[in-house]
């Protein structure tokens, strides 16, 4: 028996980009006329709320990249014992789901630079950010581009999951 044949589909890891190699995928997918769409997040603990909202993400456009903050800016929004995952296994969960096309780390506190430079036509971020709070908005209107707010998963976040963890007894 020789090795075992790798599989055509692309591993997970291969889909987690540097920001020159996200910026040239975003600018080849929209040269095809692809609608690309931008979301960003710590997601420290994938729980369904995340999922529920990249697969509505994804529904906005052709192509899906997701920002994630590094740890240093996890750790600076958050505060001390975040992140509980490292970004890099973080970025590969994240690049595992089908509705993701490509994951970028970033690490200052917002995305705006990011988003000055990727240019996306679709800015999508959770339905428990305000519209005129969401970083990067006036910048993807101005290029035209769409800002949309998805649906929240009432009672689902990391932060009173985590706590759950920590003092056992209450449900997840």
């Amino acid at each position: 028996m020789g090795e075992p044949r790798q599989s055509r589909k692309t591993r997970a890891r291969d889909k987690v980009l540097s920001r020159a190699a996200a910026k040239a995928a975003v600018a080849r997918a929209q040269r095809r006329g692809e609608r690309v769409v931008f979301t960003n997040g710590c997601f420290d603990l994938l729980h369904v709320g995340h999922v529920r909202c990249l697969e509505e993400a994804r529904g906005l456009g052709d192509r899906l990249l997701v920002a994630v903050n590094s740890d240093a800016s996890v750790g600076r929004l958050k505060g001390d014992g975040r992140p509980v995952v490292p970004v890099r296994q973080r970025a590969e969960v994240l690049a595992a789901l089908d509705c993701v096309d490509w994951v970028v780390v970033f690490g200052q506190s917002t995305p705006r630079s990011l988003i000055r430079a990727l240019r996306p036509d679709v800015l999508a971020k959770g339905g428990d950010w305000a519209l005129d709070a969401i970083v990067g908005r006036e910048d993807v209107e101005s290029w035209g581009g769409r800002v949309v707010r998805l649906r929240n998963v009432p009672g689902v976040r990391t932060t009173p999951i985590l706590e759950r963890m920590r003092n056992p007894g209450g449900r997840i």
